[in-house]
């Protein structure tokens, strides 16, 4: 487990959540955030959060939707226990267990409205991290991307929606896992700033879904086309998300859309793409 002094206090939606984290070690930024606005859940609807690590995307959905039902898998128990903290820490209730995706605990092998995930994305062979708990939530030769997708459609009821982020580079790779139980699929590439490749991507799917694939317009979350020393230059649309705690549903067609009211934010962790 970690101690107080390997864990630093993070804020997530400008001070809407506050989460323990390891200084060194596998550390949440922006993908959590961004998975959370993603997922379509509402109250009293179940979700499970696939490699929860310290509760972050599971946590920022809870802080949105009140009332919805929260269960999170972990394989590596520091992770797990923080998890835990952190849910009482918020008030939020969230069942959290430690184990292997590709052997569920009983506990989880129920059906459930929504499983997010955010995979590990960075390739096979490439320089792994010297620190343990980051090798492993990272390297994504641990537990390949088609596995992750199967473990999900298992837990989904029919018409029970998949939300995942992951790297650009694994998007042929998810594509490819999708089995034909899963239809509807969206994918909304997340680039860092007009015209630049997408770094990451959103795959939204349904079981039993039959509507046409769609890929959709990027999402922008910088302004310009340059990072300009410290001051804040995230796109309307995505401080909405980052900060504020919006729904990222205007870009997957859906009615609620992403705007709310603005006001100046700073001191947050939402940062990384």
């Amino acid at each position: 487990m970690f101690t107080p002094d390997e864990l630093t206090d993070d804020k997530f939606l400008c001070g809407r959540l506050r989460l323990w984290q390891p200084a060194k070690g596998y550390r949440a930024a922006t993908d959590p955030v961004l998975l959370a606005a993603a997922c379509p859940a509402g109250p009293g609807e179940s979700v499970l959060d696939l490699g929860c690590g310290a509760g972050a995307a599971a946590l920022c959905l809870a802080a949105r939707v009140p009332g919805v039902l929260l269960a999170g898998l972990e394989v590596q128990e520091a992770y797990a226990d923080l998890a835990r903290r952190n849910a009482a820490r918020n008030g939020i209730a969230m069942e959290v267990f430690t184990g292997d995706l590709r052997h569920m605990p009983k506990a989880l092998r129920h059906d459930f409205d929504h499983v997010i995930a955010n995979p590990p994305y960075y390739p096979p062979g490439g320089s792994p991290s010297p620190l343990p708990g980051r090798a492993t939530a990272m390297q994504v030769d641990q537990v390949p991307l088609s596995e992750w997708v199967a473990a999900a459609t298992r837990r989904l009821r029919p018409g029970g929606w998949l939300t995942l982020i992951a790297g650009a580079d694994g998007l042929p790779d998810l594509l490819a896992a999708l089995p034909p139980k899963l239809g509807s699929g969206s994918v909304l590439p997340l680039t860092p700033r007009e015209g630049r490749p997408a770094g990451r991507i959103i795959l939204r799917a349904r079981k039993g879904g039959r509507a046409p694939f769609r890929l959709l317009a990027p999402f922008v979350i910088h302004r310009g086309d340059r990072h300009e020393g410290d001051r804040e230059d995230y796109t309307d649309d995505a401080n909405a998300v980052l900060r504020e705690g919006c729904a990222l549903s205007a870009p997957f067609g859906e009615l609620s859309g992403i705007a709310a009211p603005r006001r100046s934010v700073s001191g947050d962790t939402t940062r990384g793409l």
